[in-house]
């Protein structure tokens, strides 16, 4: 039978220009993950979106195509999420990047 543990899955969504030092935030934010020893971390691009701006940004449309929202997915125990969240806020801050993040509890299957 399968076993599951309460864990947090803290997702990060980033424009795909948005860079530190020549890179991807999305780039940065998965290295610190494994840096940190995170139990994992997943980057996803968005095809089709609108954000706070309320500009379209899709991949079907070669102009609004170059500027395609990253979704960074990052799975721990709350305790980690918690302790990783500073470093976040630091990237986040320094790239002065226009980001969106959230948390929310999820269970996690346990070998």
């Amino acid at each position: 039978m399968m076993t599951f543990t309460e864990s947090e899955l803290l997702r990060i969504f980033v424009g795909e220009k948005e860079k530190l030092h020549h890179r991807p935030i999305y780039e940065l934010l998965v290295s610190r993950a494994l840096e940190q020893g995170m139990a994992g971390a997943t980057v996803l691009r968005g095809l089709l979106s609108f954000g706070l701006r309320h500009k379209v940004h899709s991949a079907k449309i070669l102009e609004l195509a170059e500027d395609l929202p990253m979704v960074v997915e990052i799975v721990d125990r709350t305790e980690k999420i918690e302790s990783f969240l500073p470093e976040v806020e630091s990237l986040l801050r320094e790239a002065g990047a226009d980001a969106l993040v959230t948390r929310e509890v999820v269970k996690q299957w346990t070998t």
